[in-house]
């Protein structure tokens, strides 16, 4: 039993006790009507005493009861937030917010978009496809490639990328032979065409990833092309992956 009903227990019993009580004292006649009208008031007090603490056994239960609807909703979002957690995807697409041109600043002091890649400071990356772009792409171009998989591919791509303009932004009296002969033919791969874009070929993706060129890279090329993240270029014999 608890502590709450063993103090309401007791009240009534008490109640009870005096009741008994005030019914007696109609029966002895010598009993003074002081103590009569004592005992009636003690009843009274213990009532109303009886009627708040049940009224304070109301608040409480109303007090747990809403406690108990915190709790489970406390443990619907703890379990909704572990399951994010535990579910993040290891993709985050990026999207870079590029600043508008100033209409109010004249066109040759704005900061130009296009340029010398080499020169830049930043490297355009692919961003990663999102999961409602990988739904869209049609049944017959996806294949067998999952969602990880694609944005697997366009990270090794990012790395081609990085690598080669890595290469392309060292001092000429660092370049070993190596990288001299990479330089030099990165040089010969572009065109007027290629100005102020950022671009891979076969090549750079060899020699830079562990990918193979197989046809199911073409088919993530295609996939890539359809999700916006590249065009092709081509010029020569040389196919140019156009980083948009």
């Amino acid at each position: 039993m608890s502590d709450l009903e063993e103090i309401t227990r007791h009240i009534n019993d008490r109640m009870s006790s005096l009741w008994r009580m005030l019914d007696l004292s109609t029966i002895v006649p010598q009993l003074p009507q002081s103590n009569i009208k004592k005992l009636i008031e003690e009843v009274r007090a213990i009532e109303g005493l009886h009627h708040e603490f049940e009224k304070c056994v109301d608040r409480q239960n109303e007090q747990l009861k809403c406690l108990k609807e915190f709790e489970r909703s406390f443990q619907h979002d703890f379990e909704s937030l572990q399951h994010l957690k535990d579910n993040v995807p290891k993709h985050l697409p990026k999207r870079e917010n590029e600043p508008a041109p100033n209409q109010n600043m004249p066109a040759e002091t704005q900061p130009s978009q296009q340029g010398n890649p080499s020169k830049k400071s930043h490297v355009k990356q692919m961003e990663f496809v999102t999961m409602l772009e990988f739904e869209n792409i049609p049944q017959y171009m996806k294949g067998r490639v999952t969602y990880e998989q694609l944005n697997a591919a366009v990270r090794s791509i990012n790395e081609a990328v990085s690598g080669k303009y890595k290469i392309m932004r060292l001092p000429a009296k660092s370049l070993n032979n190596n990288t001299r002969k990479l330089y030099q033919r990165f040089r010969d791969e572009e065109t007027k065409d290629t100005k102020g874009r950022f671009f891979v070929v076969k090549d750079d993706i060899l020699e830079f990833t562990q990918m193979k060129m197989d046809k199911r890279f073409q088919g993530i090329l295609s996939m890539l092309r359809h999700c916006q993240r590249l065009r092709d270029m081509r010029g020569g014999s040389i196919t140019r992956y156009i980083i948009l």
